[in-house]
């Protein structure tokens, strides 16, 4: 399941209604990002969706704190919810541990949390409301749709808890009718669970945890991991032998979640322009 492609296909679109709404409102959507320290993957991850809004017809404004408290993080974020030029706002996670990332979540208002980050934006997930979704959980459940896996009675494990990644993902799951596993640290004989997935979404942040052995033939694999060495949280060519359709990493999960901020970043600008 390639999600280069269709994610390339949903940026192009994103792009002509970026260009729609600077037509129409004199000005380009704008995404903030706010960055804590000077990590050096965060950095990377961070010029990827600058460079991904330019192209995408996209203003990208960058908040670098390097040594920022919680109460600056929040005053920041805050100064951004309030400004009417700014559509979207993303911080870039993780946070160095001294930052309270939930409280400094928090201070992004609903309307502007395009990567879907928030307490709000998961109880939409949970309970299927207006909303943005989280960009990766999202960019899997449109990558299961055009490639055509309805999720709707079939089970689904999800390995993982992240608020970002493990538990809104698996409310979309259950949006669309699955029955649906979460599996963690604390799990029991979790390769029994696994085997018994017709859907299975990795997202654990070890390389290769999920073995192919502990999967059924037919099943559907979601790796949406990113380890050193280019590897997923799946072993890929075992489990590849046993899937009927799987991600890769790179060039799976990955592209989709730019796309989807892209999108909901667009999506965000005319939803406050309307409004107002």
């Amino acid at each position: 399941m390639h999600g280069t492609r269709l994610a390339e296909e949903i940026v192009a679109h994103s792009a002509q209604r970026a260009a729609e709404f600077s037509a129409r409102f004199g000005v380009k959507p704008c995404l903030a990002t706010v960055i804590v320290g000077d990590d050096p993957a965060s950095v990377t991850y961070v010029k990827m969706k600058q460079n991904r809004c330019h192209k995408t017809g996209i203003d990208s404004r960058h908040v670098s704190l390097l040594a920022a408290t919680t109460t600056e993080v929040v005053r920041a974020i805050t100064t951004l919810s309030d400004d009417s030029t700014v559509h979207g706002i993303l911080l870039q996670h993780p946070s160095p541990p001294q930052i309270d990332e939930p409280a400094a979540f928090e201070a992004i208002v609903p309307e502007k949390d395009v990567d879907g980050v928030t307490p709000h934006s998961f109880a939409a997930m949970a309970f299927g409301r207006p909303g943005f979704v989280s960009c990766t959980p999202g960019g899997i459940i449109r990558l299961l749709d055009a490639y055509g896996v309805d999720p709707s009675g079939r089970h689904a494990v999800v390995i993982g808890r992240s608020p970002i990644l493990g538990k809104p993902v698996g409310m979309l799951l259950l949006g669309r009718d699955a029955t649906v596993t979460y599996c963690h640290s604390k799990t029991q004989d979790l390769p029994s669970i696994v085997q018994s997935a017709d859907i299975v979404v990795a997202a654990v942040g070890r390389p290769e945890f999920v073995k192919g052995a502990w999967l059924k033939p037919g099943v559907v694999v979601i790796d949406a991991g990113y380890n050193a060495g280019n590897v997923g949280d799946v072993a890929f060519d075992e489990a590849a032998e046993r899937a009927s359709l799987i991600t890769p990493v790179p060039g799976g999960v990955g592209p989709m979640t730019l796309a989807l901020l892209m999108e909901q970043t667009v999506d965000a600008a005319f939803q406050q322009a309307t409004v107002s």
